[in-house]
């Protein structure tokens, strides 16, 4: 038994590298992430004690929507000096892009004429549509559809004309005076709530027919009617509601124009002419009258003062010749 041999014993020994051993280099990598991340902190540190709060504000729409300006457009942070619209060293600006330097402000270009035709086309639609409204009118009205044959409405180169014609039968005013018959006041009160819709402004005009007026040698004559009647119209239209500073011109012309040229006695020739001026027309007048007037009441003589070539519009006298009764 003693003289067995005995197996070896074998020791196998692993060598470990890579320890905890002084000759290890994983600690380097370990205390260079440690300063980076302090740097990294201090530097954070630095911007949030040096930076405004409108910059902070700016970071925070960054970092929340980072891509949302630079591919959607709209409001966000940053200048118009980036090539990504958003971006750029001004981080407070947050109402889109600024242009810096100078703005050249953009030309527009107006085409008065086209401005001014598409005025006049509007007023001559308005003026279509109130000639339309008073025809309807003068059909439904009980007041006006009984003397439709003696009011004419049309358009003129001036505006909307509407003439209230006597008949020989139905006289408008006392015979000789500008005292206004029931009926005429009827009329033009009616009329008054029509045109009082429309800011067009109003002339009026008197005409008489071509028979001379009774007692003319007090200097009473046609022209001094026509006006005070033309005058008379305008109080029954304020009375019926239209604004008296509306009223730009009040005329009489006398036998000067008339409806039946054929005929100058004939009883339609005195008449009441009512005009809804256009622009035009109204320039036109206002221009002739005073130039440098503003006032209305210094355009629009209210107290029967004339125009040049119209008569002064006074009350008209009685009739003293009984041997030649007025006709007018």
């Amino acid at each position: 038994m003693s003289g067995e041999t005995k197996p070896p014993i074998i020791v196998k020994r692993i060598k470990r590298s890579g320890g905890k051993g002084h000759g290890s280099s994983a600690w380097k990598i370990a205390y260079a992430d440690f300063v980076t991340a302090m740097m990294a902190f201090f530097l954070l540190m630095w911007l949030l004690g040096s930076t405004t709060k409108g910059d902070l504000q700016g970071i925070a729409e960054y970092f929340r929507t980072p891509l949302k300006v630079a591919l959607a457009g709209g409001s966000g942070s940053g200048d118009s000096s980036s090539v990504i619209q958003g971006g750029g060293t001004d981080l407070t600006r947050q109402d889109g892009q600024v242009k810096k330097g100078e703005t050249v402000a953009e030309r527009r270009t107006i085409n008065l004429r086209a401005a001014q035709a598409e005025l006049e086309r509007r007023e001559t639609e308005r003026l279509v549509a109130l000639k339309a409204r008073i025809d309807a009118a003068i059909e439904a009205n009980p007041v006006l559809s009984k003397f439709k044959s003696q009011i004419r409405v049309e358009l003129t180169p001036e505006g909307l004309r509407i003439q209230v014609i006597e008949e020989g039968t139905r006289p408008m005013f006392e015979i000789g005076q500008a005292q206004v018959k029931d009926y005429m006041r009827d009329i033009l009160r009616e009329l008054a709530r029509l045109i009082n819709d429309i800011p067009n402004r109003i002339s009026l005009s008197g005409h008489t027919d071509s028979k001379p007026y009774a007692g003319g040698e007090r200097g009473y004559s046609n022209w001094e009617l026509s006006a005070d009647r033309a005058n008379a119209s305008r109080r029954e239209l304020v009375a019926g509601g239209i604004a008296d500073d509306k009223i730009i011109r009040v005329v009489g012309q006398g036998s000067a124009v008339h409806i039946d040229k054929a005929d100058p006695n004939n009883p339609a020739n005195r008449r009441i002419s009512i005009i809804v001026l256009n622009q035009k027309a109204e320039k036109r007048i206002l221009e002739l009258a005073d130039p440098e007037a503003t006032a209305p009441e210094a355009l629009a003589p209210a107290s029967g003062e004339a125009p040049a070539g119209a008569a002064p519009a006074t009350a008209a006298p009685p009739s003293t010749d009984p041997a030649s009764p007025p006709t007018k």
